[in-house]
C-alpha cells in the first residue's frame, strides 16, 4: 500500500477503514494530511477533538458515457452489470471493490467510503443502451461492485430510475444489497416479480449488531436485513440470502443461524462467499484486525491464507471464487448440511428470469400503442 505519513490505525467514528493511504500500485503521488488541510475542510470535531472523527461524505456527479459494464469472467454468473455509484458509504472493511478508487487517485480506505461518485444520467444511458438494435437481452446485475441502496440513494434515487426503465422494457435484473432501503422500491420489485423479471439478494454477515457496526458501519443492522428479506418474500419477490463474506474465526459462527433465520422468513435460496482480499483490501483488513481483534489476527489471516494457496488473495480465474483446503471444505460442508436441513436451494437451479418479454424502450420513454 502507499508510502507517506499517515496516522497509525485508530477508530474513525462511523467509518470502516482505519486509514486513508493512497496506493503505490499506479505510481500516484503520496498524500500527507495536516492540520491546516483538516481545518480548511471543516473536519475538526470541536467536541471530541479528533479531526478524523467527523469525516464527511461528499458526492461528485459523474457524467458517464455509458452505464452497462460487460465482462467475460468464468467465475461469475452474469455478463453485464450496472453500478450507479462509485465508492460506498456502507464502509465495509472487507469490500473487494475498494481498490477501484485508486484509479481516481483516491484512497481505497477512507476515501472509498467518504468521497463518492453518482451517475445521475444512468437511467437515460440505460434507455439508450437497451434501445440499440444490436442489444441482446440477458439479466443485468446490480450491486456487484458498490451497493445500489447505499445511503445516498435516498437522495439521488438512481437505482429506482433504472428499475423503472427495466420494468418498462421488461429487462430482467438481479440485485444484491446490504440495505433494507430496497423496500422503498417494493412496488416496482413486486410488479417486476409478477413478470419474472427480478431476484433480490441481501448479504448478511453476522447476527451481532455490534460486530456488524465494526465491519459494515453504515450498512443496515442484521435484523433489518433479515426483516427486508421477509418482506420481499411475502410480496412474491424471489429473495436470496448471501452469507458474504464468511470471515473465519470472526463471522463463521453465524452461518447456520443466519440460514435458519432466513428460512423462517420464507427465503428459499442461499449462498456463501469466502473472504477475498484483493490488492489494497488486504493491508486495510490487516489494520482493521490489529485495531479490533489483535488477539486473533494471526489466526484469521492464517486461515485466510490456507484457503488461498498461501496468499492473502488468489486472483486467478476458476480459483478466486473457489477456496480450497481443509477450512474451505469445512465451511462448505456446514453450509450444505444446514441448507439441506432447512430446505434451502431445492429450487434454486430452476429460477430463470424471463428474457423473452424484452421490448426495446423508445427514446422518449413513451411506449408505442401498437
Amino acid at each position: 500500500m502507499a508510502a507517506g505519513r499517515s496516522p497509525s490505525p485508530d477508530s474513525r467514528k462511523g467509518r470502516g477503514a482505519p486509514s486513508a493511504l493512497v496506493p503505490t500500485r499506479f505510481g500516484l503521488a503520496t498524500r500527507e494530511t495536516d492540520g491546516d488541510w483538516r481545518d480548511a475542510r471543516g473536519l475538526v470535531d470541536k467536541d471530541v477533538g479528533n479531526p478524523e472523527d467527523s469525516l464527511r461524505t461528499t458526492v461528485i456527479e459523474e457524467q458517464a458515457r455509458s452505464i452497462l459494464t460487460f465482462n467475460q469472467s468464468p467465475d461469475i454468473p452474469f455478463d453485464r452489470s450496472i453500478n450507479a455509484y462509485r465508492g460506498c458509504e456502507h464502509g465495509c472493511i472487507y469490500c473487494f471493490a475498494r481498490p477501484t478508487h485508486a484509479f481516481h487517485d483516491l484512497s481505497p480506505g477512507l476515501d472509498f467510503e467518504t468521497r463518492l461518485f453518482a451517475k445521475p444520467d444512468a437511467a437515460r444511458l440505460l434507455r439508450e443502451a437497451l434501445g440499440k438494435p444490436s442489444y441482446r437481452c440477458a439479466p443485468i446485475a446490480m450491486g456487484t461492485n458498490t451497493d445500489p441502496y447505499q445511503p445516498i440513494e435516498s437522495r439521488y434515487r438512481i437505482t429506482r430510475q433504472v428499475l423503472e426503465v427495466c420494468l418498462e422494457a421488461r429487462q430482467p435484473v438481479t440485485i444484491t444489497t446490504k440495505s433494507d432501503r430496497v423496500l422503498r422500491d417494493l412496488d416496482l420489485l413486486a410488479e417486476m416479480a409478477r413478470h419474472n423479471l427480478v431476484a433480490v439478494g441481501l448479504s448478511v454477515t453476522s447476527l451481532d449488531p455490534r460486530l456488524s457496526a465494526l465491519l459494515e458501519p453504515r450498512a443496515a443492522a442484521p435484523a433489518k436485513r433479515l426483516a427486508a428479506l421477509g418482506r420481499l418474500a411475502e410480496a412474491g419477490v424471489p429473495a436470496h440470502v448471501s452469507i458474504a463474506p464468511v470471515i473465519p474465526a470472526i463471522t463463521d459462527e453465524f452461518m447456520e443461524r443466519i440460514l435458519t433465520e432466513a428460512a423462517g422468513l420464507g427465503v428459499r435460496s442461499a449462498s456463501w462467499i469466502m473472504l477475498r482480499l484483493p490488492h489494497e483490501v488486504a493491508p486495510l483488513f490487516r489494520e482493521w484486525l490489529a485495531l479490533h481483534y489483535p488477539d486473533r489476527a494471526d489466526k484469521v489471516m492464517g486461515i485466510v491464507q490456507s484457503v488461498r494457496n498461501g496468499r492473502d488473495n488468489d486472483p486467478s480465474f476458476f480459483s478466486r471464487m473457489s477456496p480450497s483446503g481443509t477450512w474451505a471444505d469445512l465451511f462448505r460442508a456446514r453450509f450444505r448440511i444446514a441448507c439441506r436441513k432447512l430446505g434451502l436451494n431445492r429450487q434454486r437451479e430452476t429460477l430463470q428470469l424471463d428474457c423473452a418479454q424484452f421490448r426495446p424502450p423508445p427514446p422518449n420513454g413513451q411506449l408505442a400503442l401498437f
